[in-house]
């Protein structure tokens, strides 16, 4: 298959040697040379047994060596499965029974000897991190000691093979690894597959802000797409990650593009920092509400899209600026051209090229996503409007039982949001002796207005069922997030 991942993003690399192509702290690494780096890296881990289809575990820092060993590992066929840095121990050592061999980037005191008679005679100590110190672990390989490799060119993967797993769902319990193929990820980075709205977006990202960790999907899928366009990435030198003061980065760095999660779009829109340099900012992970999307596209212009998708499913949709302008900000946008919706019962589901093949080594929870007949049950609620716009309601199992009666939190989310001092506004059930469950919602106010109650109550007598009320309504300035940087309503409920 022409152009299986990383060949674009290497062929763009080396058809502009001398171009930068990441930046971190004042320091520029050019085309050349992070496509060196990718080579001696590769040298390094082929040495060390890395081979087609072999699972790497990715626990390293945002840096450009780090986005060098992914386009390594790749470049060999292996199956990559980078870690979320906020996992706790427990998660992370269940996440790393996944694959075969771990990359980290420094060792610990602790240390522990390969077999002899390993497949994966490493070149280092085979030290482990210091978060498996007492949960054991696969054998480690430390990246500084591939950085000297002898330089490799090769593409040791088929277009079926797994290329890489990205874990979802860990704040409820262990992780689930959706596995998509060499083919599925591919797609991402070749131009000539880019629908219209994609190609026109990825004009404006000639200097474009990767902030969060690299097993982020969307930071990592457009941090490649930025080099396959011609753009440069940026990196900060702090922390990445929530802590990272975000509005002040962009207003130092003076990137002209950035991905972020609504409650990051939220936060710096409280602040004074200079954002104007932003030409496009892409949101991701959530459905930001109206009044946010309004309040970002007055504050920043037209520059605001949003991308409705799934770790099973892959992009499905999006939202451009255009849209928000012409009053669509309450739908997800428009359906990717290679994506096929078909509603049933109202629960949406898609077949396209993006989907994952399944849930790594677990058969049964695959088969209740993967249908037989090849469609994905995302489990979202919406529908499709006349002009063919995707309208999300809510998550299928996101249900409050209220004196028998299934409410959907998505529903009650959307009527709140609609006020115009709502920036985001999230519900979730907590038990009641007398109704089941009880609905407590939760608001972010625009600015320093809060809404008045009892106008939100109004709405929610207008557009819903009696039981959709809200026991509670609380307004709160800052919202608790997973470690995929996703409202955590089940912490809000703990208020």
């Amino acid at each position: 298959m022409h152009g299986l991942f990383p060949e674009p993003v290497l062929a763009a690399l080396s058809k502009a040697p001398h171009e930068p192509a990441i930046e971190r702290g004042g320091v520029v690494v050019s085309r050349g040379e992070l496509l060196m780096m990718v080579r001696r890296i590769a040298g390094a881990m082929h040495e060390a047994g890395l081979r087609r289809g072999v699972g790497v575990g990715v626990l390293l820092p945002l840096t450009p060596q780090a986005y060098a060993a992914h386009l390594a590992a790749h470049a060999l066929g292996c199956r990559v499965a980078p870690a979320r840095p906020a996992w706790g121990p427990e998660q992370l050592a269940f996440a790393l029974t996944k694959v075969d061999v771990v990359l980290a980037e420094r060792p610990t005191p602790r240390s522990g000897n390969l077999p002899g008679n390993s497949p994966l005679e490493p070149r280092t100590t085979g030290l482990l991190p210091g978060k498996l110190r007492d949960l054991g672990g696969p054998p480690t390989l430390l990246l500084s000691e591939l950085l000297d490799g002898e330089p490799v060119e090769m593409m040791e993967a088929r277009p079926e093979d797994p290329a890489r797993m990205i874990f979802t769902s860990g704040s409820t319990g262990r992780p689930k690894a959706c596995v998509h193929s060499y083919r599925a990820m591919s797609l991402a980075y070749q131009m000539e597959h880019w629908p219209e709205p994609l190609a026109r977006l990825m004009t404006h990202f000639g200097r474009c802000l990767v902030h969060q960790s690299l097993a982020a999907p969307v930071q990592f899928t457009y941090l490649g797409r930025c080099l396959v366009a011609g753009g440069m990435a940026v990196l900060p030198d702090e922390p990445s990650g929530p802590e990272l003061d975000l509005a002040a980065t962009i207003e130092k760095l003076r990137p002209t593009a950035t991905m972020m999660h609504p409650a990051r779009l939220h936060e710096i829109l409280q602040t004074e920092h200079d954002l104007s340099s932003l030409e496009a900012l892409m949101l991701g992970g959530s459905p930001a509400s109206p009044t946010l999307l309004r309040s970002a596209t007055k504050r920043l212009g037209p520059v605001v899209w949003q991308g409705y998708g799934q770790g099973e499913a892959g992009i499905i949709s999006m939202l451009s600026p255009e849209q928000i302008a012409a009053g669509h900000e309450d739908t997800a946008g428009r359906p990717v051209p290679d994506v096929q919706i078909e509603l049933r019962n109202s629960v949406i589901h898609v077949r396209s090229p993006h989907m994952m093949d399944g849930y790594w080594e677990d058969p049964e929870r695959t088969a209740e996503v993967l249908l037989d007949d090849g469609w994905l049950d995302t489990r979202d609620v919406g529908f499709l409007d006349e002009e063919g716009l995707l309208h999300l309601v809510g998550r299928e199992r996101d249900v409050i039982m209220v004196n028998a009666e299934v409410v959907y939190a998505g529903a009650i989310e959307q009527v709140l949001a609609s006020h115009p001092l709502v920036a985001q506004a999230f519900a979730v059930g907590g038990p009641d002796p007398v109704t089941g469950e009880a609905i407590h919602a939760f608001i972010v106010p625009v600015g320093g207005l809060v809404p008045d109650e009892a106008e939100l109550r109004d709405l929610i007598h207008l557009r819903l069922s009696a039981n959709s009320q809200p026991r509670t309504i609380t307004v709160v300035h800052e919202v608790p997030l997973t470690e995929a940087g996703k409202p955590d309503k089940r912490q809000l409920l703990n208020h």
